[in-house]
């Protein structure tokens, strides 16, 4: 459940009810007011991810909120009225500044510990590396030398190992 405790709709408080739907009684928050009809159905967010290889190399980020040593693929939040091809050209530009070349689907992954579907593709990009301030840094890797993890995006990079035929093991935890 999440942390939600009021309507947005009448800000009554919110109740956990199993009536609210079909799906065999699965808990939902919802409005206490019958008469709202709110339901706060708490779907997953999609997000994109990009395996962006230039010049040879995949390039992974280091976010400013994280811990040093630990790098991953660029990523973001899917805007309304775009399609996550749209959505991952426009991340890969706002967070490096590179222009993708060619995008190719690797597949979808869920990511339940943050409640997101996750699309990844392998993008080919050029230009000049300049990330964007919620970047602090970046490293280019050799495709064989990548360490992928055991959940979320780590998966899409696994697959993109193995559809290479390189050869790769999953590590616990980004930076290990």
């Amino acid at each position: 459940m999440t942390d939600y405790q009021f309507c947005p709709r009448c800000a009554k408080p919110l109740i956990v009810r199993a009536d609210v739907d079909t799906d065999g009684g699965r808990p939902r928050q919802a409005c206490s007011d019958d008469t709202c009809g709110f339901v706060h159905w708490n779907n997953p967010v999609p997000v994109v991810a990009a395996i962006v290889e230039y010049e040879g190399k995949i390039l992974l980020a280091r976010n400013a909120a994280w811990t040093e040593g630990v790098f991953a693929l660029i990523t973001g939040f899917l805007e309304n009225g775009e399609t996550p091809e749209e959505g991952i050209a426009r991340e890969v530009l706002e967070e490096t500044s590179l222009h993708v070349e060619t995008t190719e689907l690797i597949g979808v992954y869920e990511f339940i510990r943050k409640n997101e579907l996750i699309i990844a593709y392998h993008v080919r990009a050029h230009g000049t590396i300049a990330l964007s301030p919620e970047l602090l840094e970046y490293r280019l890797v050799e495709p064989a030398k990548l360490r992928p993890w055991r959940a979320g995006t780590g998966q899409a990079l696994g697959e993109w190992m193995r559809r290479r035929g390189l050869p790769f093991e999953f590590v616990e935890r980004p930076g290990q």
